[in-house]
C-alpha cells in the first residue's frame, strides 16, 4: 500500500486540496490570468493519481482514466456557464447538478471499483478537488469560507456548537441503542492522530460540500432557517448506508441533528474551519468512546 507511486499519488492529490485551503486567494488570482481554455482543461490533470496508482498495481483501465480526466473538466465547464448566466450568484441548476453528481458519486461509491483494495480514498479526494476547482476558481462562489487558517473564533464557535450538540447526541444515541459507551482512554498521540485525520479527510470535505457550497447556495433562495434545516436533512440522508446493510435511520437522524449544529457553526462567520471543528470533535468523541 505504501509504495512509492502511491505516496507520490497521495502528494499529487493533497497539494491541490491544501493549496486551496491555505492559499486560496493567491491561487485563484493566478488561475484567473490563464486563458479560459486552459482554465477549463486544467482540472483534467486530476486523473494523474489514478494513473500512478493503477499502473503500479497493474489495474489500469482506459474507461476509468477517461472518467477522471473528463469529469473534472465537465464540472468546470458547467460552473463556468453558471457563472456567466447567474452573475448575481443566486444559484443556478448547474450548481446543483454539479453538487448532485459529486455527492452521489462519493456517497454511493460509484467509482470505487476503479481502485485497488483500500485505495478508494483517492476517489473521494479527486472528486473533492474537482469541486474545489469548479466552485472556488471557476464559479468563484462567494462566502464559502474555505480557509483553513484557523482563528480563535473558529475554535470558540466550533467547540460551542459541539458542547450544545453532545448532550443531545449522547442521550438520544444511547436511548436508541446507536451509541455504546466504552471506558477507554487513548494515548495522546492516538487521540491527536485521530483528530487530525478526521479533520482533514472527513470533516473538512463534508463541511465544504454541505455548508460551504450547499447551504450557502440554498440561502440565496430561501431564508436562513429553512436552508439550515434542508442542508442538515440532506446531510443526514447521506449517512443512510453507513454501518448498515439497509437504511440506517438512527444514523440518519443523529447526523441530521448534528448537521443543524454544524450549519450553525458555519453560518456564524461563514467559515468551514469552524463547522469542521464541531464535526471533528463530535466524530472523534464518537469513534473513541461511543462507537
Amino acid at each position: 500500500m505504501f509504495t512509492l507511486p502511491n505516496v507520490f499519488a497521495a502528494l499529487v492529490t493533497l497539494i491541490p486540496f491544501l493549496s486551496a485551503a491555505f492559499f486560496g486567494d493567491t491561487l485563484r488570482k493566478k488561475i484567473q490570468t490563464l486563458p479560459i481554455a486552459i482554465r477549463l482543461l486544467l482540472p483534467s490533470s486530476l486523473c494523474l493519481p489514478y494513473l500512478l496508482v493503477t499502473l503500479a498495481a497493474s489495474s489500469f483501465h482506459w474507461d476509468w482514466f477517461a472518467l477522471y480526466a473528463l469529469l473534472p473538466a465537465a464540472i468546470a465547464l458547467l460552473l463556468q456557464q453558471a457563472r456567466q448566466i447567474d452573475t448575481k450568484q443566486t444559484g443556478n441548476w448547474r450548481d446543483y447538478l454539479a453538487l448532485l453528481t459529486l455527492g452521489l458519486a462519493v456517497d454511493l461509491r460509484w467509482f470505487e471499483p476503479a481502485w485497488p483494495p483500500y485505495l478508494a480514498v483517492f476517489n473521494k479526494m479527486i472528486l473533492l478537488n474537482a469541486g474545489i476547482y469548479g466552485f472556488q476558481f471557476i464559479r468563484e462562489l462567494n462566502d464559502v469560507g474555505f480557509d483553513l487558517r484557523l482563528r480563535l473564533g473558529d475554535l470558540r464557535i466550533g467547540l460551542r456548537e459541539w458542547a450544545y450538540y453532545t448532550p443531545i447526541a449522547i442521550a438520544l444515541g444511547l436511548g436508541l441503542g446507536f451509541l455504546h459507551f466504552h471506558a477507554h482512554w487513548p494515548r495522546l498521540m492516538q487521540l491527536a492522530g485521530a483528530y487530525l485525520f478526521t479533520y482533514f479527510f472527513i470533516a473538512v470535505p463534508e463541511e465544504l460540500f454541505f455548508r460551504g457550497w450547499l447551504q450557502n447556495l440554498l440561502e440565496r433562495r430561501f431564508s436562513r432557517t429553512p436552508s439550515l434545516l434542508l442542508a442538515s436533512a440532506l446531510f443526514g440522508l447521506s449517512h443512510f448506508n453507513k454501518r448498515a446493510i439497509h437504511f440506517n435511520w438512527r444514523y440518519v437522524l443523529l447526523a441530521a441533528i448534528a448537521g443543524i449544529f454544524y450549519g450553525r457553526a458555519w453560518r456564524h462567520g461563514r467559515r468551514v474551519g469552524a463547522s469542521a471543528i464541531t464535526h471533528t470533535t463530535v466524530d472523534t468523541l464518537w469513534s473513541i468512546w461511543f462507537r
